[in-house]
């Protein structure tokens, strides 16, 4: 084993498949990882010793009571499981978490070698070992007589070849996984036979609270988004809400939403019904909690739709406080809420010059459905928030402790609520003229008094920590970058230092063109902003070659499949290796680029005797910011980025700062600068690039 600084040890059963799929998963994360190695320790469930119970019939736990009791008795860090095999919910003492890598769902017909479905004799022996298995055996073959199987993979097989059974049908994963694709007869439709969602996913299960893989599950994660769909009406939705929406796997919808917002999301998606009405709950709230933390530990991007705003009267708190428990990344979107509807929207105004200065919103309920006094003592312990108030700091806090407010309750101020430079300061009544003197800033800021100030949510959740992340890439691709970064957990600090300018007056021409040459997603961008303004028939665009996966997904988006693209290493230079294979002596090539891509890639293609046009049809445009946010972290897409950032700020602006970098020409952009990247993206993309930053961070918390 090589050395290293931590290492784990992760039970498995002792199959063949157990421990090949066991290695294969944390070979993988070992790669993701420096300073991490784990140790495999075989451990036998009951289900691998006992082989007569009918799995039909046997105990939740049948494959994962002793890999449990290991974990409880420090036997092992973590368990690896087949996630179909795991009990849910969990013990209370044991956590979990899918790893994303699904393999093929489906299930298989297995016959002895050589035989097809149609050979099968009259009443054939079908071995099955659940009731699903079953119902589909009895559908396809009524004549068949259902038997019961047991045995690991191979012994399973064997029977077959045997003539204990005729057909065996088991899960194609696992012999692809052993290498045994060819004993396949027949992969079984999903329309035909459906199988549980956990089906191809493999699970880890370790101590509850173990900060060590928790810190390793938040890789995994995507942050779960608390999203308010606004009043009964979707127009009432904010475009966050409807971003947030298009990317879900799972949505769970309160009742009193539009539905019509459940058409964005995409197709396959679940939208689950977990609403609640007076006296009839679809759902109770901790089946809601728990059902949101179990949606989110299978590896799934979780929206938990709330009518109006999800802070006003939406047991918020009981939700995010179940992550926060389970270190699980989450973001709130606010909403319009019927508090506004109700008042703005039908002129009822909550503030009216010369009339009313503020307003008081309360519900009479107590938790349990009872109802309470809502008196002016009840009142005065409500929180108070005051608007365009931070010149009048001194003045506020001195009449509500002449009113009779103890001088020791809890405040907050809060600048510019919601930006990207939104700042929070906890201080307490008698203390606000002081933090007056200390801290006033020129921005817009609230001031609110009262208990629920002490409280806030819980930071440095997810595998980026909390982190601010600077993000200098384009504009076009901001929205991207940002949402990679909520995902895992950080802040996205959006700080475009580029923005792309197609060149109108260039005019397109696809005729006797072989290759369309296109390195980067900005420049498909601009290229296809070119094709539709010139109004140029898609069909007309020749053999594209690419030199990642990131600008392939770029004409996926507009409908086009690239038709080259090297396997691995994405960049230039692979490219250049993958033209001298596929690219002929007299080919024509249209190499597109911005102003600063520079000739080397098209003279390299012309060194293979191709007649090439290198186009430059968009120039990088600088954006200047007059200030520069706070951050922990920058990340850098292009060179020309890094050339921006250190023409404003400097390179003291990145000291002690953590730099990411896409690929190999941004780094040396650095360099030039005499700075070193401290993360290189695994890949040349915004997601390699931001899983890579992530990675970094939990490699640093967990050795």
């Amino acid at each position: 084993m090589t050395k290293s600084q931590t290492v784990l040890k992760a039970g498995t059963r002792p199959s063949n498949l157990a421990l090949t799929q066991t290695r294969d998963a944390l070979d993988r994360i070992e790669a993701m990882l420096e300073g991490i190695a784990f140790e495999m320790v075989p451990i036998a469930s009951v289900g691998d010793t006992d082989r007569t119970t009918d799995l039909r019939n046997a105990a939740d736990d049948f494959f994962t009571r002793e890999l449990d009791d290991a974990l409880r008795n420090g036997k092992i860090d973590l368990a690896v499981h087949s996630a179909k095999d795991l009990l849910y919910p969990q013990p209370d003492d044991l956590d979990w978490f899918w790893l994303p890598w699904r393999a093929e769902p489906r299930d298989v017909l297995v016959l002895a070698h050589g035989k097809t479905a149609d050979e099968l004799p009259e009443n054939p022996v079908i071995g099955v070992s659940s009731e699903r298995r079953e119902k589909y055996g009895r559908t396809r073959f009524p004549n068949g007589v259902q038997k019961t199987i047991r045995g690991n993979i191979e012994e399973r097989i064997a029977q077959v070849d045997r003539g204990d059974y005729d057909i065996v049908i088991m899960a194609g994963a696992a012999l692809v996984r052993l290498g045994l694709e060819d004993r396949i007869t027949e992969w079984i439709p999903l329309e035909e036979l459906d199988v549980p969602e956990a089906q191809g996913y493999l699970a880890i299960t370790f101590r509850k609270g173990d900060e060590r893989i928790m810190a390793l599950r938040s890789l995994f994660m995507h942050a779960v988004t608390f999203a308010g769909a606004g009043v009964s009406n979707k127009e009432l939705c904010t475009l966050a809400t409807l971003r947030a929406l298009k990317t879900a796997d799972i949505c769970l919808y309160d009742s009193l939403i539009d539905k019509s917002l459940l058409d964005e999301l995409p197709y396959g998606a679940q939208a689950i019904d977990v609403g609640k009405r007076c006296g009839a709950h679809s759902k109770e709230q901790h089946e809601t909690t728990r059902l949101i933390c179990e949606c989110v530990r299978r590896s799934k991007r979780v929206v938990r739709l709330k009518g109006g705003d999800p802070g006003i009267f939406g047991r918020l708190a009981e939700e995010t406080e179940a992550l926060e428990e389970l270190n699980i990344p989450f973001r709130v979107i606010p909403g319009i809420s019927a508090l506004q509807a109700a008042t703005t929207g039908t002129g009822m105004l909550l503030t009216r010059r010369d009339i009313s200065r503020g307003f008081v919103a309360l519900t009479p309920r107590l938790s349990g459905g009872g109802l309470a006094r809502c008196d002016g003592g009840m009142k005065d312990k409500l929180p108070v928030i005051y608007y365009m108030s931070i010149r009048a700091m001194d003045q506020i806090a001195q009449q509500m402790i002449d009113d009779g407010h103890d001088p020791e309750t809890p405040a907050a101020v809060i600048y510019n609520a919601g930006g990207e430079d939104e700042q929070l300061f906890k201080t307490t009544l008698k203390s606000l003229p002081d933090h007056a003197q200390k801290h006033c800033i020129r921005q817009p800021g609230l001031i609110m008094i009262g208990e629920t100030t002490r409280y806030g949510y819980k930071e440095h959740l997810g595998a980026l920590q909390g982190k601010r992340i600077l993000l200098t890439c384009s504009e076009a691709i901001q929205q991207k970058a940002a949402d990679l970064v909520h995902d895992l957990g950080g802040h996205p600090v959006q700080y475009p230092l580029i923005r792309l300018k197609p060149r109108r007056n260039y005019s397109l021409d696809f005729k006797n063109k072989d290759w369309l040459v296109v390195t980067s997603p900005s420049s498909v961008r601009a290229l296809m902003k070119l094709v539709q303004d010139q109004k140029i028939d898609y069909r007309s665009i020749p053999n594209i070659m690419v030199c990642g996966r990131g600008t392939a997904a770029e004409f996926a988006e507009y409908g086009i499949q690239v038709d080259a693209q090297p396997e691995g290493n994405f960049s230039a230079e692979a490219l250049k290796i993958l033209a001298k294979e596929i690219v002929k002596p007299g080919e024509k090539i249209l190499r597109v680029r911005s102003d600063k891509a520079g000739p080397d890639l098209a003279e390299s293609f012309q060194s293979l005797e191709a007649e090439v046009e290198d186009a430059i049809i968009y120039d990088n445009e600088q954006i200047i910011h007059e200030e520069l946010p706070p951050f922990d972290a920058v990340f850098f897409a292009s060179a020309s980025g890094v050339e921006s950032f250190i023409a404003q700020r400097g390179i003291q602006a990145l000291e002690n700062k953590i730099c990411v970098v896409i690929g190999k020409p941004t780094a040396q952009a650095l360099k030039r600068h005499h700075l070193t990247p401290d993360v290189m993206a695994s890949e040349s993309t915004i997601p390699g690039a931001i899983q890579s930053l992530a990675q970094y961070f939990i490699s640093r918390c967990m050795t």
